[in-house]
């Protein structure tokens, strides 16, 4: 097959560079020059994820992959397209459908009769059959379902790890009609290779939900329940707080009946997908109550863990306040939705002076996000944001001057703090 692939970034491109491995002729299109000089290059754009540097490189010089800024082009050209566009919500959850709106436009002017075009990014229910169903049509002027095939099929990865959880899990289709919905699971099936696992209800594969509205909301669904889990585990957590219990050993124990599974409870919840999804599925569902309440217990987190510094620290008024990692999660150079945002915020509304260091991040990236880069002011007082490795090994050698430290993360060793106050959330 040709392929053409919708946005190289950090889920796009694994996708292209696996469908390539698979054997087809892949095109990638993206409106980030850059981005499509470095691809084009075998080149990875962004650092961080496992084997991409080598898979990219060995497609690309077997002309299995190319880049192009001409989305409409490669449409032409293609049998298959694969949309991973980025949509973002508002805060009031309200998407914005801008750069989606132009890329489906763009597809559409290229699309040919017998194409299939799967939607992956993350959409509230609806939005493939009552928007893109349309656009695409007036564009093209062809008819969804019996001149091209029109699908929905999240996607269902981590940054960082991407080949394996798109063979460690089931891809989900959804079609406009059932014809379509034929054509994704052909697709799917002869791009992707799956781990046998005998967990599931069914072999692990591709699976075909039955209608685009099932496999929107089966993601935005999978994504809420993380969302919910993490509000209700904070929860306990706070509570644990005033009675003086350890939630990490109440969780354990809770846990080791197979009917319950608490997640755990942390300073923050950041990235792409977990605080944005659930304002999604608001959208549709804006009298959702148990998801509302979980998104908000989330978003007070960081100010929480403010408020247990200045507990154990006293009054915070010009005191420097180091916060450790400004990814949002260990081990990721990305700051979607980061708790460092409104922790820098929550410092500052204390009287504190926040400074911010982070190992996968140099000063300048840093101010560049807006943030306070730490460049050697003495501080106080510490918070642990995100649970980069690094500070499983940190001790209160390495921060001098420090006598109170949060670890929101409980990534650092508790051992290597003697003299110092460590706190941590639900401790």
């Amino acid at each position: 097959m040709q392929i053409c692939v919708v946005a190289l970034g950090k889920i796009g491109l694994p996708l292209a560079v696996q469908f390539a491995t698979k054997g087809h002729r892949v095109i990638g299109a993206d409106v980030d020059e850059r981005a499509v000089t470095l691809v084009g290059a075998g080149d990875v754009p962004f650092p961080g994820e496992a084997d991409l540097d080598v898979r990219l490189k060995q497609v690309v010089t077997a002309g299995r992959l190319s880049a192009t800024t001409d989305t409409t082009a490669a449409v032409a050209e293609s049998d298959a397209v694969v949309i991973v566009v980025p949509l973002y919500v508002d805060e009031q959850g309200v998407p914005d459908f801008t750069w989606m709106d132009a890329a489906t436009q763009a597809v559409a002017a290229g699309l040919r009769p017998g194409t299939l075009v799967s939607y992956e990014t993350t959409l509230p229910v609806g939005t493939t059959r009552s928007r893109w169903a349309p656009m695409l049509e007036e564009g093209s002027g062809l008819s969804a379902g019996s001149e091209f095939s029109l699908v929905f099929s999240p996607e269902r990865v981590l940054t960082g790890r991407v080949f394996a959880d798109l063979r460690r899990y089931p891809k989900l289709v959804g079609g406009l009609d059932e014809a379509s919905a034929r054509h994704g699971v052909e697709f799917y099936e002869a791009v992707l290779d799956f781990d046998a696992r005998d967990d599931l209800p069914r072999p692990n594969g591709v699976w075909d939900l039955g209608s685009a509205e099932a496999a929107e909301l089966a993601k935005l669904a999978e994504t809420t329940y993380r969302d919910v889990n993490i509000g209700l585990a904070n929860q306990f957590a706070r509570y644990a707080d005033t009675v003086g219990v350890d939630v990490a050993k109440v969780i354990d124990a809770c846990n080791s009946q197979p009917y319950s599974h608490i997640h755990r409870p942390g300073i923050a919840v950041g990235g792409h997908c977990i605080p944005v999804y659930p304002q999604m599925y608001l959208w549709n569902d804006p009298e959702a109550t148990v998801v509302r309440a979980a998104r908000e217990a989330n978003r007070a987190m960081p100010t929480y863990a403010v408020d247990l510094l200045a507990a154990a620290y006293g009054e915070l008024d010009d005191a420097g306040v180091l916060v450790l990692g400004a990814a949002y999660r260990g081990g990721v150079k990305e700051t979607a939705f980061s708790g460092v945002f409104p922790l820098v915020e929550a410092l500052r509304a204390r009287g504190a002076t926040p400074y911010v260091s982070d190992p996968m991040y140099t000063a300048e990236e840093l101010t560049a996000l807006g943030l306070p880069a730490h460049g050697g002011e003495p501080v106080t007082a510490a918070v642990v944001q995100a649970d980069h490795a690094e500070y499983q090994s940190l001790s209160a050698a390495d921060l001098p001057g420090v006598r109170v430290l949060v670890d929101g993360r409980r990534v650092t060793d508790p051992e290597k703090w003697s003299g110092v106050r460590r706190v941590v959330i639900g401790g």
